[in-house]
């Protein structure tokens, strides 16, 4: 074989090496930035919640007041939410705000007026829906690390994540107070 012919096939091997690792950087920035994506889009509802949870509380405030307990609870919960800077933060903080949300709303049931009043059941509403856009923007969230971690972790592609650096991303999990049941105590 001729000097020339071998510098072509390593010429060729090494186009070939440069383009995987072009095009498998490109796939990990993609798959990193879909992850930062779905996590912008938890974070709107989540400020979304937090905006409503002031108002429910004024409404629950006049017809069961001296519920200060439950009450200082909700406002505690949203308050550290609001300040968590981290994902990992956000996640416990807002885990916190839906127990405290599921004791305020079993408040409801020992308060037929509160029950009837039209501002609590519209507040109401408005966190049933926000929880569920709060519930599938996890789903898409833990699906987008899904398939992030899975790029981190697969042969070949491990290589040049380990090469550039990348981090894996964070399940959004429920933690273990967020899978008990609220417990009201009158």
């Amino acid at each position: 074989m001729e000097g020339w012919m071998i510098w072509l096939i390593i010429g060729v091997i090494v186009v070939l090496i440069l383009l995987f690792i072009m095009s498998t950087y490109n796939i990990l920035v993609k798959l990193r930035n879909m992850v930062q994506d779905q996590w912008s889009q938890i974070e709107v509802s989540l400020k979304r919640r937090a905006d409503l949870i002031p108002n429910l509380v004024e409404t629950v405030k006049g017809y069961a007041g001296h519920e200060k307990e439950t009450l200082d609870a909700v406002i505690s919960a949203r308050n550290k939410a609001v300040r968590a800077t981290t994902p990992h933060d956000e996640m416990v903080a807002n885990g916190e705000i839906t127990q405290a949300l599921g004791r305020l709303f079993a408040l409801s049931e020992a308060y037929p007026d509160l029950k009837a009043n039209t501002n609590f059941m519209q507040l109401q509403a408005e966190l049933k829906e926000t929880e569920d856009k709060i519930s599938y923007a996890r789903q898409f969230y833990n699906d987008a690390v899904l398939g992030y971690k899975n790029k981190l972790e697969m042969f070949p592609s491990n290589i040049v994540a380990g090469m550039f650096n990348f981090k894996p991303a964070e399940f959004f999990e429920a933690d273990a107070a967020d899978r008990e049941v609220p417990t009201v105590k009158f």
